[in-house]
């Protein structure tokens, strides 16, 4: 029987437990002998070289001193801490002055920096959409590489193409062979008739979709995602078989209002009020009206308005969670992103480092960068776009909700037209939260602590707490105050192992589009 630690290993990914000569299918049996290791793999003796390569701290006792802790709970930042790791865990967390840290530590100064928890991104996927063609790339370079290098340790992919490859990738990342955050697989879409991609398939009925869902974990993975033409019947079976097998169901939804989603029994609910078409006039039962006309819909409603806040009660009530992906709308408004976050409009200055939409650009292939540069001026140069009004909504509706007592979650969804990247969308969705009127630590809890909150495993993750992971993020600045500071990551430190955040995304720079 497997050892207590790798058990708990187990807990947190919520795979099924091995044993030796139990018959099972191939891809459980290589995660069973990956297990033994899981619990090790991410010290440092245990990395491969081509993850050493990017490792910048690395001891047995490792002491932050003098750091801002941003704690990820909503309290107020602590001034002059000394942060201790040991075994992966924060194992001591109090004020410099009296907080020593144990012989033979590693000390690293941090004054001037603050640290926050690795962010838990909950709508992450690992495509990316390439040229006019409604066919995505499986960035299984880039992307795992960004999300860490961006302060990401804990990824959920809300949505899988390439479910096997997403698998592959998740074991290669916790057996120590590629660098990347833990992940929390989702089975592929769960569509129903009339997908826009070829790269989905589409259910044939409620059996099929109870069928996908225990088809899928079997396979390993943990969480599923409905989609945009799912009928009412398929995704009351594909709810019932998950939550049969202990596993959460999301949507990001079009034939089913979010209502009649959260009646059904759905955890989650991706992107907010945007796509949410039970306010469409005359709209039939299991059919996707064209979230263009549920968004006209919306341009009439006010989201303090009894219609929306009904919505809002009935959600919290039901317990449903709500996840925010704002900067995959905000690319949709004209000359937005700004090309920094102070709003200039232009290139930095000579010697200035990038900012935010320059280091976007970078990330791309050549190809990528003109597809994008192009789409974004189109939108710049019209005269007539809703989704400037429309994101305003967004932002109201997530700081309504959250009010509420619901549970919001934050995420990326790095598809769109393409100017929505691993790692730094993150960061820029943390931004687009304290513009909906959150206050920085709370932006910053709704990133990291929801999250974990959500996933199950907040007493691993989520905060700097004693006793749990040392999933922590270092940042030049201070973010409790300025939030645009969150983009100044220098280490990312992901069970306990410190790794070079600028030379994670610089290895991935020109590569999102094709790898």
């Amino acid at each position: 029987m497997l050892n207590d630690r790798v058990t708990e290993r187990l807990f947190w990914f919520k795979l099924p437990r091995c044993f030796c000569g139990v018959r099972m299918r191939k891809l459980l049996l290589v995660a069973c002998s990956l297990l033994t290791t899981f619990c090790l793999a991410q010290t440092a003796d245990k990395l491969s070289p081509a993850v050493k390569a990017y490792v910048s701290v690395e001891a047995p006792v490792i002491a932050l001193t003098h750091v801002r802790v941003i704690d990820g709970t909503g309290a107020a930042a602590r001034e002059d801490q000394t942060v201790v790791i040991s075994g992966g865990k924060i194992i001591a967390l109090g004020p410099a002055a009296t907080t020593t840290a144990p012989a033979g530590a590693k000390i690293i100064d941090l004054s001037g920096r603050s640290v926050i928890p690795g962010l838990v991104g909950m709508h992450d996927h690992l495509f990316y959409p390439t040229g006019t063609v409604p066919i995505y790339a499986e960035l299984a370079f880039s992307a795992p590489r960004m999300y860490l290098g961006g302060g990401v340790t804990t990824i959920r992919t809300t949505g899988s193409l390439e479910p096997y490859t997403d698998l592959s990738l998740w074991q290669d990342i916790e057996s120590g062979k590629t660098p990347g955050p833990h992940m929390f697989v989702t089975g592929p879409y769960l569509e129903g008739k009339g997908s826009f991609t070829p790269q989905m398939h589409e259910l044939n009925g409620p059996d099929d979709a109870t069928r996908t869902v225990n088809y899928w974990a079997d396979e390993g993975v943990n969480n599923y995602k409905a989609y945009m033409h799912i009928t009412h019947a398929e995704l009351a079976a594909a709810v019932k078989a998950a939550h049969q097998r202990g596993l959460k169901v999301t949507g990001h939804l079009c034939s089913i209002g979010f209502r009649e989603a959260s009646e059904i029994g759905i955890d989650d609910l991706e992107h907010g009020l945007v796509v949410d078409t039970e306010f469409t006039p005359d709209k039939k039962p299991d059919e996707c009206p064209g979230q263009g006309q549920g968004m006209r819909s919306l341009m009439a409603l006010d989201v303090n308005g009894p219609e929306i806040q009904q919505t809002i009660k009935y959600l919290v009530a039901h317990h449903t969670a709500v996840t925010s992906t704002l900067p995959v709308f905000e690319i949709s408004v004209p000359n937005r992103p700004p090309f920094d976050t102070t709003g200039a409009s232009g290139p930095p200055q000579p010697g200035a480092p990038p900012h935010y939409l320059q280091k976007v650009l970078d990330s791309m292939t050549p190809q990528a960068r003109i597809d994008f540069l192009s789409r974004r001026a189109q939108i710049g140069a019209s005269k007539d776009t809703p989704m400037t009004t429309i994101l305003q909504k967004e932002l109201q509706f997530e700081h309504a909700f959250a009010q509420a007592g619901g549970l919001l979650l934050a995420g990326l969804d790095p598809t769109g037209y393409g100017g929505v990247v691993a790692g730094l969308g993150d960061q820029r969705e943390v931004e687009l939260l304290v513009e909906a009127g959150f206050t920085p630590l709370e932006a910053i809890k709704i990133a990291t602590m929801n999250g974990a909150t959500y996933m199950g495993v907040a007493e691993k993750i989520g905060s700097i707490t004693q006793g749990k992971n040392a999933d922590l993020v270092v940042i030049k600045g201070d973010p409790s105050s300025k939030i645009s500071d969150i983009e100044n990551v220098e280490i990312v430190f992901k069970d306990g192992v410190g790794y070079d955040a600028s030379k994670l995304m610089d290895a991935a720079k020109g590569m999102v589009g094709l790898h």
